[in-house]
């Protein structure tokens, strides 16, 4: 399966056409497909530690010469608190994929067309994610000591993390950009498009709160979320929006 099969819906012969709960469960599939191939695709590119630490550091002196925040100061708040710490590391662990698919689902349903759209935006920003993980390893700023920053995760509680050096079920040297920031942004787009209202805006509240998060954990630098960010701005440049085509969902099943 390559990229291109998970962005284009195939073409399904008549008499084929499978019934709404199946095409949702495929649907539901292909996501979950999406993510999965991720996970496995970052662990392949595994490695350059030495690589990955320096450019942790790189990145967080390129940081003051802009005069972000430090990252240390957003943290420190958690440090003092083990409730808002435990809630902060939940955050991180348990929103970032529910609340995508749960998205997904609801616009699936909805909004057909924005579901199309949105999962054709999630597909071709993991990709350029994975494309820069594989270009530019770099250090989280719980792994690099000259941030000061510290694990929470597994200070406070839930990490979703083992010890870098024994870690088989993920790649920790992959902070840029940051996918939490990338997607949450990406849902927080979509929900805007199709709801009204002053109050829909208040949907940009996930991104922003995830942005803090991914940083006060420690998990990501300030320029992973800005990164992730104008990713996602150039997918939506390039991509054609739901408002150039009818709100209708012809025939979804993908090619698998």
């Amino acid at each position: 399966m390559d990229i291109a099969e998970l962005v284009v819906p195939q073409p399904v012969a008549p008499g084929r056409r499978a019934t709404p709960a199946r095409r949702a469960a495929r649907e539901l599939l292909l996501v979950a497909t999406l993510f999965l191939l991720y996970k496995l695709a970052r662990m392949a590119v595994a490695g350059r530690v030495s690589t990955a630490l320096a450019n942790g550091e790189s990145i967080w002196h390129l940081e003051r010469l802009f005069h972000l925040p430090d990252e240390a100061a957003v943290q420190h708040p958690l440090l003092a608190n083990d409730l808002v710490a435990h809630l902060a590391n939940g955050y991180y662990a348990y929103v970032h994929f529910p609340a995508t698919v749960i998205t997904l689902i609801w616009l699936y349903l909805r909004h057909p067309a924005h579901y199309l759209w949105t999962r054709r935006v999630l597909a071709c920003l993991t990709a350029a994610a994975l494309a820069l993980h594989l270009l530019v390893p770099l250090a989280p700023p719980r792994l690099t000591a000259l941030t000061g920053l510290v694990d929470t995760g597994r200070r406070f509680g839930p990490t979703v993390y083992g010890p870098p050096d024994t870690d088989t079920l993920s790649n920790q040297y992959a902070a840029m950009p940051s996918l939490h920031v990338g997607w949450a942004l990406a849902v927080a787009v979509a929900l805007v498009a199709v709801t009204r209202g002053r109050l829909r805006w208040l949907w940009l509240a996930h991104p922003l709160v995830t942005l803090l998060v991914v940083v006060a954990t420690g998990n990501h630098y300030w320029l992973d979320g800005v990164v992730a960010a104008l990713m996602l701005g150039v997918v939506h440049l390039v991509l054609p929006t739901p408002a150039e085509r009818s709100e209708s969902l012809p025939n979804l099943e993908p090619h698998l």
